[in-house]
């Protein structure tokens, strides 16, 4: 296990090591984990063989704990250490009764466990005598106390998401709420408050401005057309004024 450890580290510092996997490495006993890892947030020892916790080290940051498939059956106490576990999975041990599991009930933020392949979970009443033992506990074996297939939010709560999540949705609910509601051409504009709806054209104008605006365009350019007509017919009566005094004789 020492050798496995040294080789997870890759040079670093033990106090810069946040994840640590350790699955496979056979060993009867937790050898080479320090309280030098005071930044470990998850640690995996999957199959290794740990007939006990014996050994295991003050890991005061230590969130999630994955111990299945070893050959522990007591001493559950050694975990006492690492008081901000949320989720521990214990399936495939030698946990056989529910005092075993007395020691769990110190930890204030476990919200998930996991005893699958357990004699334990064989003992009557098992399901709400683990409930009732440990208060802060969401799921346990995958199903929450009201035997409901749990979501697996493992993820966002070890990096602390869940309520960056939740202010990120009541957020985008409030910009909904204060947005108008348009529509583009011919449909109908509800601008909040206002009260009133109005037919809009294409470009956003008000229908019965657009009216207006073009009967304004439509009488310019009538007064322009009179305008031209009349300068032009004034001209034809000077031009044959012009030409009739011309073929006056002179007197």
């Amino acid at each position: 296990m020492e050798k496995r450890i040294a080789l997870e580290r890759r040079g670093r510092d033990p106090a810069q090591v946040i994840d640590l996997n350790l699955d496979n490495c056979r060993s009867p006993a937790i050898i080479g984990l320090t309280d030098e890892y005071v930044n470990l947030g998850s640690l995996s020892l999957i199959n290794v063989g740990l007939l006990s916790l014996k050994g295991f080290p003050k890991l005061p940051n230590l969130k999630r704990l994955e111990l299945s498939d070893n050959r522990i059956c007591q001493k559950l106490d050694r975990l006492n250490t690492s008081p901000k576990l949320t989720h521990l999975n214990l399936s495939g041990n030698k946990i056989s009764d529910i005092a075993t599991l007395e020691p769990l009930k110190e930890f204030k933020k476990l919200k998930n466990l996991d005893l699958f392949n357990n004699d334990v979970t064989n003992v009557d009443e098992y399901r709400s005598k683990v409930f009732n033992l440990i208060p802060s506990l969401k799921c346990l074996d995958g199903y929450d106390k009201h035997d409901r297939e749990a979501e697996d939010s493992e993820d966002d709560e070890l990096n602390g998401n869940n309520e960056s999540s939740e202010e990120d949705e009541d957020s985008d609910d409030e910009e909904e709420g204060d947005m108008p509601l348009r529509s583009l051409y011919n449909d109908k504009l509800e601008v909040e408050g206002s009260g009133s709806d109005f037919e809009v054209d294409e470009y956003g104008k008000n229908g019965s401005d657009c009216e207006e605006e073009d009967d304004e365009e439509w009488a310019e350019e009538e007064e322009e057309k009179e305008g031209e007509n009349q300068t032009a017919e004034s001209g034809i009566t000077r031009g044959k004024k012009r030409k009739h005094e011309d073929s006056e004789p002179n007197n």
